[in-house]
């Protein structure tokens, strides 16, 4: 049973006074669309019969198979507390159905919800995210354009004033708060001008539906600073990158599927085959929870990136932690996925991945609690810790011979994802950079 009815939605809007209505969704790259109506189409709308060109939208379909419809998910309702007075506007997340009634394949809330079925058939009920985005504030130019000036300086866990961003940060808590968020913890990050929001967990879909909303008012909260916030993985050479810790964990009803009081480090069975899904497919998910070229530049040594794939209880080095913490709370925490991740596609693959371990029956290899950035390649080798791939181009190699991440995404997500990242790794690859002018130009 839902939290609101339709009935419910209609009450509301009066009751608020909206006159506008956001129908959003995400495409395959993880870009928030919306389509925005006046509340005399709120019928139509909840009628799951509002319809928009699929084919305007990047990887969606081509154009003699355009009509695509919008299904509100009711329970994603929220006013954006921001925009008062006249004009007040509300939102709706969508799920994408095919003109024929089908859930459109493509779409990547769908695609999550079908790896969440294979989840169910496996006898858990729940997947619960708890994600730790990060993200960088710098200031506006003159002409509202993100410059790269710093509005701080501040370090891990700085107070004003090294930490000038902390009305900013202050004020996007307050909005996440009146929009129903249960922020847990915010902090300046290690850079300077770096931010974490730390909110409560939730089961997967609807904590990917909370971090696209949570980076939407990130941003807009910024913007009334005079601010940009970036989820931007690495926007400065020589500081720490922006990460999007993911902590995981399965449940089968009320019970937390990865506890065992009497295991190993009060780990389940479960748990351990999970984490070993993880570590088995890490290379072959990196390029959908590091999207982007430069997310590479993030996952480098010394930045307390993780680069290598290993897992421990203790240090932060290796691509997996096993957080403290045990009752309801003990999860696994993946430490690679970067914020321009889309997270429902990221949830997908790291669920298919950790499930692939559990029907196998998988056992991880040994804990690492060295620091492995103090450890040379022929140390890493000799006890089987991998590097992730150091590339997009190398990830797209790994995911593309993936079997279990392939299907995590479907063919249509997956052919259209890897023609997207191919297109942006070749201007990449062909532009010239500064540095190669730096070093070059004069020498040759």
């Amino acid at each position: 049973m839902g939290k609101y009815t339709k009935e419910d939605i209609k009450r509301l809007v009066k009751e608020e006074e909206v006159n506008f209505i956001r129908l959003q969704f995400t495409d395959i790259l993880g870009i928030i669309k919306n389509v925005e109506i006046p509340t005399s189409q709120l019928d139509k709308a909840l009628d799951n019969k509002m319809m928009f060109d699929g084919s305007s939208i990047d990887g969606f379909v081509r154009i003699e198979e355009s009509d695509m419809y919008l299904f509100p998910d009711l329970d994603t309702w929220v006013v954006f507390p921001w925009i008062t007075g006249k004009g007040k506007v509300a939102r709706l997340i969508c799920d994408i159905y095919r003109a024929d009634g089908t859930p459109f394949e493509g779409d990547p809330r769908n695609n999550l919800k079908r790896v969440l079925k294979e989840m169910e058939e496996l006898g858990f009920t729940h997947f619960n995210l708890g994600p730790e985005p990060e993200f960088f504030l710098f200031k506006l130019d003159a002409s509202g354009e993100p410059s790269l000036e710093l509005n701080d300086n501040g370090g891990y866990f700085d107070l004003a004033p090294m930490d000038l961003g902390e009305n900013c940060r202050r004020d996007i808590v307050l909005e996440l708060e009146e929009m129903g968020f249960e922020i847990e913890a915010s902090h300046h990050e290690v850079a300077p001008g770096q931010h974490e929001i730390d909110f409560k967990y939730a089961a997967a879909l609807k904590a990917c539906d909370d971090i696209q909303t949570f980076k939407l008012v990130v941003k807009t909260i910024a913007r009334k600073h005079g601010l940009h916030a970036t989820f931007m993985p690495k926007p400065l050479f020589g500081v720490s990158g922006s990460g999007m810790h993911m902590n995981v964990s399965l449940f089968k009803g009320n019970e937390n599927a990865f506890l065992d009081e009497d295991g190993e480090m009060k780990l389940s069975e479960t748990a351990y085959q999970f984490l070993a899904g993880i570590l088995e497919h890490a290379q072959g998910f990196t390029a959908i929870t590091n999207p982007t070229v430069n997310s590479y530049k993030r996952l480098v040594p010394g930045y307390e990136a993780p680069c290598y794939v290993a897992w421990s209880g203790q240090n932060r080095s290796p691509l997996i932690r096993v957080p403290a913490s045990r009752g309801l709370s003990t999860r696994v925490e993946v430490r690679s996925v970067d914020p321009a991740a889309n997270p429902y596609l990221a949830m997908a693959a790291l669920l298919a991945a950790g499930l692939d371990g559990i029907k196998k029956k998988l056992t991880p290899p040994k804990a690492v609690d060295r620091n492995i950035y103090a450890m040379n390649r022929k140390e890493r080798e000799a006890v089987g810790i991998q590097d992730l791939p150091p590339t997009l181009y190398a990830a797209l190699q790994e995911l593309q011979s993936d079997e279990v991440m392939k299907k995590a995404l479907g063919e249509h997500i997956l052919n259209n994802f890897v023609e997207a990242k191919e297109i942006e790794w070749d201007m990449f690859r062909i532009a010239v950079h500064p540095w190669e002018r730096e070093q070059y130009l004069k020498m040759y």
